[in-house]
């Protein structure tokens, strides 16, 4: 099973959207070692999972005037987290979320509290950060710059593992980072998406290791959208909202190319 998709765009785009979260499916081998029944891991992976996201990547690639990259995860986080830290800088470890899950989100058992992450790290995780660096370093070499757009959604009340979530819910949330994110950056998500709240209830962005705090070339910028603007929660169909959040999303890739 393919843990990931690299899926080209125009050789003169920067942009790559980045879809971490949108799968559902769990190797045999990794399912063996999470406690939870099948129904209770369904109802998980309903709740976790940024349902329709890849599709919403797809659409708006198909609409932007230059195609931008896509790379997309095709397992679900609770194989790997390809977005957290793998070591001690990683918050969401105070939840058992960290690059390996041991809990879920309403913060009960989702494998044995002394599960060693390295076998799962090593499988899953270091290969997908090693691809996302090499497309981040293809589209330096290729054009000078790299725009990582994550494409997140988010529940529309809290749930017990958010450490944050006693903030603002905002219909879109931009994730920024003060050394990747310029105010330009921010400028044109706002144009494209209309009323948005930043850094919260999730801050934040996705650069690989190799760039992160170190190359400027490197922009980024996380779009949180709340579930219940385009889909049924939890888990549910997508409905219209889905293509005008398309259509925004091409046009803050426009912005930005």
């Amino acid at each position: 099973m393919p843990s990931f998709d690299l899926l080209p765009g125009a050789e003169q785009s920067p942009v790559i959207l980045h879809v971490p979260h949108s799968a559902r499916e769990i190797p045999a081998e990794v399912r063996a070692g999470i406690v939870l029944d099948d129904p209770a891991l369904e109802r998980e992976l309903d709740h976790i999972v940024d349902a329709h996201t890849a599709e919403l990547a797809e659409e708006a690639a198909g609409l932007a005037g230059t195609t931008p990259w896509r790379f997309v995860n095709r397992l679900s986080r609770l194989v790997v987290d390809p977005e957290r830290f793998p070591d001690e800088r990683e918050e969401m470890l105070a939840v058992g979320m960290g690059a390996v899950y041991t809990r879920t989100t309403g913060r009960e058992p989702l494998r044995p509290a002394d599960t060693d992450p390295e076998p799962l790290v090593e499988r899953w995780f270091r290969p997908y950060a090693r691809a996302m660096t090499e497309a981040v370093a293809e589209r330096l070499a290729a054009v000078g710059r790299a725009v990582v757009i994550d494409v997140h959604s988010y529940p529309s009340a809290p749930l017990p593992y958010e450490l944050h979530g006693e903030g603002q819910r905002p219909a879109v949330c931009l994730g920024t980072d003060p050394f990747h994110t310029p105010p330009e950056l921010v400028a044109a998500a706002r144009k494209a998406f209309g009323e948005v709240g930043l850094d919260s209830p999730f801050s934040g962005t996705y650069v690989p290791l190799e760039f992160y705090g170190r190359d400027p070339r490197v922009s980024a910028l996380m779009v949180e959208i709340r579930r219940d603007t385009y889909m049924t929660e939890p888990g549910g169909p997508a409905g219209p909202g889905l293509n005008r959040l398309a259509r925004a999303l091409a046009a803050l890739v426009d912005a930005v190319d």
